[in-house]
């Protein structure tokens, strides 16, 4: 597998809503995601992150609007053919317990009709940094974070140009889940791809993304790169978000100053 064989789409929301009964998970949601770039959706629980997300890979079906893909809407192509071309990468990565690691990254090349699951999974444990020679193990014999590497491959088995992912890191240790990303941010400029990833940890948005998008109540309250999030006026509800990193990172300097001062 070569590594610019892929070149992400744009993807462009028109006026997307989704309703649950009186509530609106998203909202009138319009923007457009530029190709190539890697976009986080940050907010608390409920705010309406993953539903949009969803509605790109036809998971979730909008009850108003557009979901685009360079300029073809997603509700014209077959939901199966069309989640095949993209990449989706979640918290519980559901790898099947009976089948090799192997045979879990190329699942979707045999549900597509390659009766031997034809491809290289030694290349694409190779780009999430894994020994090939995991390609023999069950996922029983992997750590939590060697299981989401395993699940990153799968999504990339079909050389997708768009990669969704949702909380992908979530269920993982600190140091885990910082290495993890960094490894899929170098994945990500590598390949060309466009990346929405939806995430509750704003550091985790700003250390990665070139662009955070925060969700309150089903609508895009900011919209900005890493730097404007932290020093651009923001409504309340992104502040609170922005102010949770920053609060940590000022207590471990402090705590740090004050240990230096203790020496002898």
């Amino acid at each position: 597998m070569g590594e610019t064989e892929t070149t992400g789409p744009v993807v462009r929301f028109e006026h997307v809503t989704k309703r649950y009964g009186d509530v609106a998970a998203v909202d009138g949601v319009s923007l457009e995601i530029a190709a190539g770039s890697f976009v986080a959706l940050v907010g608390q629980s409920g705010s309406g992150k993953s539903t949009l997300l969803k509605t790109i890979n036809r998971l979730i079906v909008p009850d108003e609007g557009q979901v685009m893909l360079d300029g073809g809407d997603v509700a014209a192509q077959e939901p199966h053919a069309l989640r095949r071309s993209i990449g989706y990468v979640f918290q519980n990565i559901g790898l099947f317990p009976h089948m090799t690691v192997a045979e879990n990254i190329l699942i979707d090349r045999r549900i597509a009709g390659d009766a031997a699951g034809g491809g290289d999974a030694g290349a694409l444990l190779d780009m999430v940094e894994l020994p090939r020679a995991f390609a023999s193990r069950r996922p029983t014999e992997l750590s939590g974070g060697q299981a989401q590497r395993v699940g990153v491959a799968r999504a990339l088995a079909g050389r997708p140009g768009l990669m969704l992912m949702d909380e992908p890191f979530g269920a993982l240790d600190p140091l885990t889940r910082d290495t993890l990303g960094e490894t899929y941010r170098r994945l990500h400029e590598r390949l060309g791809m466009t990346t929405l990833m939806v995430t509750h940890d704003m550091a985790e948005a700003l250390l990665h993304a070139d662009r955070v998008l925060v969700m309150s109540h089903g609508q895009v309250i900011a919209d900005d790169t890493p730097d404007g999030i932290m020093n651009e006026p923001l409504p309340e509800a992104a502040q609170a978000l922005v102010a949770v990193p920053r609060r940590q990172a000022e207590r471990l300097v402090a705590m740090e100053r004050a240990g230096r001062k203790a020496q002898p």
